[in-house]
């Protein structure tokens, strides 16, 4: 006995389970550097509608062949998002995070020494949209369900403002810049920009909670870091073939197509040329779209704390009804200046624009689980075919009437299916966690 009580003393036991402490402020920092990826990666998408007048100026390019540059890198935006996700599970948030944004930044400079039209589509339209749909909502959406179980709806609307963020900070900006200094410097700051925010990630984003030894935001047990995931690309086909057998996933597909169709496929790169139809000057133009970018932030986040309170369908149908709205009146209150309709028509636009997203969100992760990220990834790519295709027709439709009014009215038309399609969407077998959080 006296032998055993001069046994060396070992190590203490490592903590239970339950041990470490709540993430705390640490899941609001790594909330804080996704956003500022999103806000940079979003940046990026609404330059090309700035640089199809000095583009058209400077090659004599085709306005339709600086449109496809738009369109290949809103595809491929949405395309690459679905596998982002399972690239993220597979390699880690970080790795991918940081080497998208370097993409991107590689895009914007070798842009400066293009010469040909399919130049700008390789560099502009498949780098960065490669780049870019990296870092969409997908993104978003595996960040705050990895370190958030309280407040997901908050943080997911407020990670969706971030893309709409990025046209507030740079958009007037850059709109200045093309003026005054032509579209090469602006492009470049972009991009060092880009090559910054690439350095902040590779430092403090965090793949999990676990890595740092913290538990989720909210929760009350620990969460072990899951293992990485075999067959990344496989994955995602799987989770796409299964998804498709439930009418849940059409619906929120059918959506998200008239929804990227209605907001970025057609503003980012016909709202500059729409404007110049009506005699505003493009720094005007831009601060306007900027200004649906204030309101777009803002909505997305009310929508996330309306989404963990009220149910995500009736959302959407009021959201889409208001789109079409707003579309519809654009064609009376479209003037030279900013008017005070003009004005309105921003904010009420602006605030449903991206507040779709979180109940979309939402609606993915309590249908499909864990699969719910990869879900929204190809819910994303829909939402990026839409986008493309009005991108691409807006601008023909332009060529064609000579006028906008067309497609504005169109688009209020598809709004309104929209609606529809959302009330459709029901509580089914699969579907039984659709009722709103407490």
């Amino acid at each position: 006995m006296a032998q055993h009580a001069q046994t060396p003393v070992t190590s203490p036991p490592a903590p239970a389970p339950d041990g470490p402490r709540p993430a705390g402020r640490r899941a609001w920092a790594i909330a804080v550097v996704a956003g500022a990826a999103i806000v940079t990666a979003g940046a990026f998408t609404t330059v090309p509608g700035l640089l199809v007048t000095p583009l058209h100026q400077e090659y004599a390019w085709d306005r339709g062949q600086i449109a496809l540059a738009a369109s290949v890198n809103m595809v491929l935006f949405g395309a690459t998002a679905p596998f982002a996700a399972a690239l993220m599970e597979r390699a880690g948030i970080r790795r991918v995070a940081a080497g998208a944004m370097l993409l991107i930044a590689a895009g914007a400079l070798l842009t400066n020494a293009m010469a040909s039209p399919w130049q700008l589509v390789l560099y502009w339209g498949m780098l960065i949209g490669l780049g870019s749909g990296c870092l969409t909502m997908t993104f978003a959406a595996l960040v705050t369900s990895r370190w958030f179980t309280r407040r997901r709806g908050l943080v997911t609307g407020a990670l969706s403002a971030s893309s709409h963020l990025g046209q507030l900070l740079f958009l007037p900006l850059l709109a200045w810049a093309v003026d005054r200094y032509d579209w090469q410097p602006p492009v470049v700051t972009l991009a060092l920009t880009a090559l910054t925010v690439a350095g902040l990630v590779a430092l403090f984003l965090r793949d999990h909670p676990a890595d740092v030894g913290v538990r989720p935001y909210g929760s009350e047990e620990f969460v072990a870091k899951p293992a990485p995931a075999e067959g990344a690309a496989r994955r995602t086909v799987t989770v796409l073939v299964q998804a498709m057998r439930t009418g849940t996933f059409w619906l929120l597909a059918g959506m998200f197509v008239i929804c990227g169709a209605s907001t970025n496929g057609i503003m980012w790169s016909n709202w500059v040329p729409a404007a110049h139809d009506h005699g505003m000057h493009a720094t005007v133009a831009a601060s306007m779209l900027s200004l649906i970018g204030v309101f777009s932030s803002l909505g997305a986040a009310l929508s996330g704390w309306l989404t963990d309170r009220f149910d995500p369908r009736r959302l959407l149908a009021v959201y889409f009804t208001v789109r079409a709205l707003t579309l519809l009146a654009l064609p009376l209150v479209f003037t030279a200046s900013a008017q005070p309709s003009m004005i309105v028509f921003a904010v009420v636009y602006g605030l449903v624009d991206v507040a779709t997203v979180p109940p979309v969100i939402a609606l993915c992760q309590r249908t499909y689980g864990d699969d719910g990220p990869i879900v929204f990834g190809w819910t994303n790519s829909a939402h990026q075919l839409g986008a493309g295709a009005s991108a691409f027709l807006g601008a023909t439709a332009r060529d064609v009437f000579g006028t906008y009014d067309t497609v504005w009215i169109t688009l209020s038309a598809v709004c309104l299916v929209a609606a529809l399609l959302a009330m459709v969407v029901r509580a089914s077998d699969g579907d039984r966690r659709l009722a709103p959080e407490g």
